[in-house]
């Protein structure tokens, strides 16, 4: 039999493909009851999931009339962009006498240099998941799981709302910067290579214009 936990994170896994897939749009509403009928579950477990994609940020709560899907607005892209850019400099900076390390460098450069093939291949979902991995690499050096925890569903909502296919002049700018990262760690230079996480490869107005056209995004957005 399956336990209520292992059918939440079933359910909560077929809802973020649906989003990441684009067949849940944004702006489209998840009704409880419809749901669980055409998924032959009861609500529990999909509630539950839904409310775990809620504090995500992928979804909202309707008062009495279920759950949106939200729309990702050029703000939220901006703040979560300065958010993980501050977060991972910092990890950067504590973990810096272990992250230099030559074998890990090397692991670094072995990466970026896979991702550039999965890139030229037209293999995003390997690009995707070496990417995560590279940032993973320092990311992991730290205790501070916390600090994790907060990271990773900023990145799978920056990531996959919806999935869209690659942008390779834009993904060979973010190769770059951790060219540029990894070059300041073989200097032995603690707040160059952070600058260059927190400044460059998370810099906004840097990757603003990508964002923009990737988007399409009316550059005079407001919050909302």
């Amino acid at each position: 039999m399956i336990n209520s936990t292992s059918l939440r994170e079933q359910i909560y896994s077929y809802l973020r493909n649906e989003i990441k897939k684009g067949r849940l749009e944004p702006g489209s509403s998840i009704n409880l009851d419809q749901m669980s009928r055409e998924l032959g579950i009861s609500k529990t477990p999909l509630k539950e999931a839904l409310i775990k994609l809620e504090c995500e940020g992928f979804v909202g709560a309707l008062p009495r009339r279920g759950f949106q899907v939200k729309q990702l607005t050029q703000p939220e892209l901006k703040d979560y962009y300065e958010i993980i850019g501050y977060l991972e400099s910092g990890v950067v900076i504590s973990v810096f006498d272990r992250l230099k390390a030559p074998a890990l460098i090397q692991k670094m450069k072995q990466s970026n240099t896979e991702q550039k093939k999965a890139l030229k291949a037209g293999n995003f979902d390997r690009y995707y998941l070496l990417n995560l991995e590279f940032h993973d690499l320092f990311l992991n050096l730290s205790d501070n799981t916390t600090l994790r925890e907060l990271v990773v569903p900023m990145k799978k909502r920056l990531y996959d709302f919806p999935r869209q296919n690659y942008w390779e002049e834009w993904e060979l700018v973010n190769l770059d910067e951790h060219r540029k990262f990894i070059s300041a760690l073989e200097k032995g230079d603690r707040l160059g290579s952070a600058a260059v996480m927190r400044d460059e490869h998370w810099g906004w107005k840097k990757h603003e214009p990508y964002f923009v056209k990737f988007y399409k995004f009316n550059s005079t957005s407001s919050r909302k």
